[in-house]
């Protein structure tokens, strides 16, 4: 990505990526560590300019109906119902999740998406803020970047992510409901805390917050140990977001099982 494409795109007066080393940089990343450190996610409104966002919804527009539907059933551990736990479990607690993924191979290299997905300085803001590098880009020709489209009736059911991070960009908002809410730090690596887990599914858990995910947000989520979803979405303005994969470890893919799930798919189109 050209720095004025950059310029044009992000906010780079309140977030400076076209200054490594700027004290202004050094302030926002220290900020958003301590974020991270306390309540497991860093959240950076307005970190694509009102500017770039009309040009992403308007690609996102375009791009919506070439989006796959998937529609499962399963636990918040993202698999199946385990055996050896009680009926009530967390283990054996179904979610629902419906939404519309529109893969990588499907986005244009020119797009402003793909830009901002592909540009060094944001990769090396991310790498900054989770204190991780060296970080890479996905290797997955489907699941590298992904446009999330959620229309009526979709939402994320309560989960775990499988990834240590997750790293978004908020485009659209639903005329009503698409809210992200979290539990926080409701398990941990030695604890699987599974008391305070099935609170959170019966209602009653104690730490959950819905976080702003207003357009142009940017945000980058520990969801590992910190139970999450998204509410169903009401009405007919689809919500959009830009989920933006890195990893810590060079070559990363997906399994073929997500792939059949979320795209339909176990390969790039010609």
């Amino acid at each position: 990505m050209a720095p004025s494409t950059l310029a044009g795109l992000v906010d780079l007066d309140r977030y400076p990526l076209d200054r490594p080393g700027s004290v202004g940089l050094g302030t926002v990343v220290a900020d958003q560590r301590r974020s991270l450190a306390g309540r497991g996610v860093s959240v950076l409104p307005g970190f694509v300019t009102p500017a770039g966002v009309d040009r992403l919804v308007g690609e996102a527009d375009r791009l919506a109906p070439l989006a796959h539907l998937s529609d499962v059933t399963g636990t918040p551990y993202l698999e199946a119902p385990a055996d050896g736990f009680p009926d009530g479990h967390p283990r054996r607690t179904l979610v629902h999740t419906r939404l519309r993924v529109v893969a990588y191979d499907l986005i244009p290299p020119e797009s402003t998406l793909r830009g901002l997905y592909e540009c060094p300085e944001v990769l090396d803001f991310v790498a900054e803020v989770l204190d991780r590098r060296p970080l890479f880009r996905y290797a997955d020709p489907l699941g590298a970047l992904n446009l999330a489209v959620m229309a009526e009736g979709d939402e994320l059911g309560w989960h775990f992510d499988q990834t240590d991070f997750v790293v978004s960009v908020a485009l659209q908002s639903a005329e009503r409901g698409g809210e992200f809410v979290t539990a926080r730090h409701v398990r941990s690596e030695d604890d699987p805390r599974y008391d305070a887990v099935a609170g959170v599914l019966a209602g009653d858990g104690e730490g959950v917050e819905s976080l702003p995910m207003n357009p142009g947000t940017l945000m980058i989520f520990e969801g590992r140990r910190s139970l999450h979803r998204v509410t169903p979405v009401e009405g007919p303005v689809p919500r959009y977001v830009g989920l933006l994969a890195y990893d810590t470890r060079p070559g990363t893919d997906s399994s073929a099982t997500l792939k059949r799930i979320r795209y339909g798919r176990t390969a790039a189109r010609s």
